[in-house]
């Protein structure tokens, strides 16, 4: 049996009152349900998440938590720009 790799994603999520939330997940689709039901993170519980409007995968968790990192530290217009991007896919939610 071949072995499976395990990829690593980050995402962001534009959240009802227009807030960009940013986290890393092995599994997005369960992520996003767990933070549309208010238990995936404070932050997500008082800024309820309206969509999912990036994802990029990795290969490794550290790459995946590398960017988290740097994305948490782009301001509002750089991460506006990013979601804009045409690279990325967003997985069915």
């Amino acid at each position: 049996m071949p072995k499976v790799d395990k990829k690593f994603y980050v995402y962001i999520i534009l959240t009802v009152n227009n807030k960009l939330y940013c986290g890393y997940t092995d599994d997005v689709e369960r992520r996003y349900k767990l933070h549309k039901e208010g238990k995936a993170a404070k932050y997500t519980k008082a800024n309820k998440p309206f969509k999912l409007v990036y994802v990029q995968e990795f290969n490794t968790k550290n790459e995946a938590i590398k960017e988290e990192c740097r994305i948490k530290k782009l301001t509002r217009k750089q991460k506006e720009e990013l979601v804009n991007m045409p690279v990325f896919s967003l997985p069915v939610c």
